[in-house]
């Protein structure tokens, strides 16, 4: 269970989160949205204690994301970032390898069954293919689906994706949807723009709106005309259980 309560996160004079209230829903995919600058990553980066909030705390299983050790939280909570640039020239195999660092002992090697966790992760993602490659060999879809096997490697009840389908194309996209939607047990949240995309994958909605929280619950409900004006200043309809855009 992770709680939100009373998160808020000021800059200066700038305030990117106001008063965040809420419970996320254990085993769901939670989509995070809203529009750029709303607070979405803060928020992300707040519950993977990289930030600490202004005011407020986030809790994992009833403990403040601060009282774990690193080791500790590492193993509760995986992190997909936005950027997925690296300045190290390892493998993709070795890449996703680094997501069983939290399990292993000062000086230890990887044992058989890491390699195994890596070889399933790599083949859920499609890029087994790409064990041998190194960042600068591969695009920037693929190196991003090298991060979800890398955070999948790291195997936690916990996983944080910050926009991680953007740079994927359409098939690549789906499939890492269905991948995320069926690997059950995972509390996922998921930073995403493609409402359409959410809505077809996603439980539950967290819908963001000048650093409020507007709507928190079930997807259906949240992803209405009235909350997308809103929110995003445009104008649409639903048919055939779709969101349609009106010009």
């Amino acid at each position: 269970m992770i709680e939100l309560q009373h998160i808020s996160v000021n800059f200066g004079k700038c305030e990117i989160l106001d008063d965040i209230n809420a419970n996320i829903s254990e085993g769901h995919l939670t989509a995070v949205m809203g529009p750029n600058g709303c607070g979405k990553t803060t928020l992300l980066r707040c519950i993977g204690a990289l930030l600490q909030p202004s005011s407020g705390q986030v809790l994992i299983d009833g403990i403040p994301v601060q009282n774990y050790s690193a080791r500790a939280l590492a193993q509760k909570v995986a992190f997909v970032r936005q950027q997925t640039q690296t300045d190290f020239d390892f493998s993709a195999f070795e890449t996703v390898l680094m997501g069983r660092n939290p399990y292993q002992k000062r000086l230890q090697n990887e044992s058989q069954a890491d390699w195994d966790i890596v070889e399933q992760c790599m083949r859920k993602t499609n890029t087994w293919h790409l064990r041998f490659s190194t960042p600068h060999q591969m695009s920037g879809g693929e190196l991003q689906r090298v991060m979800i096997a890398r955070a999948l490697a790291q195997q936690t009840p916990v996983l944080l994706m910050d926009e991680p389908v953007s740079n994927l194309d359409i098939a690549h996209q789906l499939e890492i949807m269905r991948l995320l939607r069926n690997d059950g047990g995972k509390t996922i949240l998921i930073v995403i723009h493609d409402l359409n995309l959410a809505l077809q994958f996603c439980d539950d909605l967290m819908l963001f709106h000048s650093g409020k929280l507007l709507y928190h619950g079930p997807i259906n409900g949240g992803l209405t005309p009235k909350n997308i004006r809103t929110v995003y200043g445009v104008a649409s309809h639903m048919a055939d259980d779709r969101i349609i855009y009106d010009y």
